[in-house]
């Protein structure tokens, strides 16, 4: 495997351990999402669910599939800037994404500051 961690790159705050602790979460993330998507599809259709349940059931149905998708797409996200020696570094301001941020949600973009600047934004 290509080490890359350098000195210019924000992954190399993260020690080798960390870095393959949050790779390892971020692939059984992407395993549980594709295992509910694939469950969700299984499941009936969304006309089906109207007529034997309640129209809101249906929708919850719909939000959970469209939020599963969401975060599998995050945590592939994730995976590829690993991949490429990315991880880590803010796509909005470019300093390095706090390590107890991404121990908490890995597949993380933004910085802190950045994330509840977006999130005031809305």
């Amino acid at each position: 495997m290509v080490n890359h961690q350098t000195i210019d790159n924000p992954a190399a705050r993260l020690s080798p351990e960390d870095l393959a602790a949050l790779r390892e979460n971020l692939h059984e993330q992407r395993l549980f999402r594709q295992e509910q998507l694939r469950q969700i599809a299984a499941a009936p259709r969304a006309e089906d669910l109207l007529r034997r349940r309640s129209a809101a059931q249906a929708e919850v149905h719909v939000k959970v599939a469209a939020s599963a998708r969401m975060v599998l797409a995050d945590v592939e996200a994730a995976l590829r800037r690993i991949a490429e020696g990315r991880y880590g570094s803010c796509h909005l301001c470019r300093r390095p994404v706090e390590r107890e941020r991404l121990m908490i949600v890995p597949q993380a973009r933004y910085c802190a500051r950045c994330q509840q600047v977006r999130e005031a934004g809305r």
